[in-house]
């Protein structure tokens, strides 16, 4: 598992984020498109899951395409990623500390939460949470 802890200024980082983007995972590029993307998870009864990630960060660079794979093939869950070093203000506010950091949301509120690049981890949690969702009685 690994971990990446903030050390970069604005100037390192990349001015697209080729690693962090494709399949159906939405790159958050603002407070506002957050929260549209929160509201319309609460309308639509999916789970978020968040990543925050940093450009320069090898370990989020190595879970990336699992991310985005795990995105194609859970469509009941919304998949988001934050860039820390652009977003530092919505970084702050859900206290990460190190990168990747993973928040598991529904109807806005963290259910969980996974620190660090660790791939078993993350499709172990998404896959509790997409049988967790089983509709009716049938769980």
């Amino acid at each position: 598992m690994g971990l990446c802890f903030s050390s970069t200024t604005a100037d390192e980082a990349p001015a697209n984020h080729p690693h962090f983007t494709g399949g159906k995972v939405t790159f958050i590029t603002n407070k506002d498109v957050w929260n549209q993307k929160l509201s319309e998870a609460k309308t639509q009864g999916k789970i978020v899951i968040a990543n925050f990630s940093a450009s320069w960060c090898g370990p989020c660079k190595s879970i990336a395409p699992l991310y985005i794979e795990l995105s194609e093939k859970h469509l009941s869950l919304m998949f988001l990623t934050i860039d820390v070093d652009e977003l530092t203000e919505l970084s702050t506010q859900w206290d990460v500390k190190a990168t990747p950091t993973f928040f598991f949301l529904r109807d806005g509120q963290q259910i969980d939460k996974i620190v660090g690049a660790n791939k078993a981890e993350l499709q172990e949690k998404l896959s509790t949470i997409v049988d967790s969702q089983v509709p009716g009685d049938q769980k």
